[in-house]
């Protein structure tokens, strides 16, 4: 975006002088412009950014793209790892009768998640991946989709400052190789998913290889999704449906 563009934004949101002075500052600061206004566009839609939480990225609408293709008429849904609740946001928007629940670790995102999808008549768990969603949802969601930290540690110092010294460090850290939180998320999917239900996770284009096996060797059929223009990948994991037979005698 450009000065120009990111100025007569934070004119159009200031109230007063003083809190566009304030607003300024933030930024010349460093704070990310979404932080500034609390709030970014994402997919066309307003999502509330508080201080402090990971900023949706332009890529991951992509992920949300991949969603909606798979989900069946009045899916339920689980957005593990939600952030600000971006992508379950969306989807609650975008798709008809929507059972929407998600999840973080970090309880400002919880908050802020809370704000972006609770309206809308989503739930949201604050806890570490799996383990504060409720045991009931176990082998019925039919959409999982998880936009999990997959920034490898040792690489997290040469991002931009605006992510480094303003979004946590639990939404960007995956480990030594990025994969860290695909491994639990894969380890687990099965469990969780409905037969004939998907699990979808965002991945870098080196990555998403590595991912589509852990899916593969935790009983999941991969498959892996690009869009050159977002430079997105999106791996796919899908439960094999049952089919009931019959056997002869």
């Amino acid at each position: 975006m450009f000065a120009e563009d990111e100025a007569q934004l934070l004119i159009s949101e200031a109230r007063t002088d003083s809190d566009l002075t304030s607003m300024v500052d933030q930024r010349v600061d460093g704070l990310p412009l979404e932080q500034v206004l609390g709030w970014a566009e994402f997919r066309g839609h307003r999502i509330v950014v508080d201080p402090g939480v990971f900023v949706p990225r332009r890529r991951t609408e992509f992920l949300v793209t991949q969603a909606a293709a798979v989900a069946p008429p009045a899916p339920l849904v689980l957005d593990l790892c939600c952030g600000s609740g971006a992508v379950g946001a969306v989807l609650l928007a975008e798709l008809d009768d929507v059972e929407l629940h998600a999840a973080d670790i970090d309880p400002a995102a919880v908050h802020c998640a809370r704000r972006n999808i609770a309206a809308a008549g989503g739930r949201v768990y604050g806890g570490d991946l799996y383990e504060p969603v409720p045991d009931g949802l176990r082998g019925r969601v039919e959409v999982l989709v998880v936009n999990a930290p997959y920034v490898p540690t040792g690489a997290i110092e040469l991002m931009p400052p605006e992510a480094r010294l303003h979004e946590p460090r639990v939404a960007l850290d995956g480990g030594v190789d990025g994969l860290d939180i695909h491994r639990r998320v894969a380890a687990e999917a099965a469990d969780w998913l409905a037969p004939g239900g998907h699990v979808l996770i965002e991945a870098s284009e080196r990555q998403a290889p590595h991912t589509a096996e852990m899916f593969a060797r935790n009983g999941l059929v991969p498959r892996t999704a690009a869009c050159e223009e977002l430079d997105a990948s999106v791996v796919i994991g899908t439960r094999p449906a049952v089919h009931s037979g019959s056997c002869t005698r």
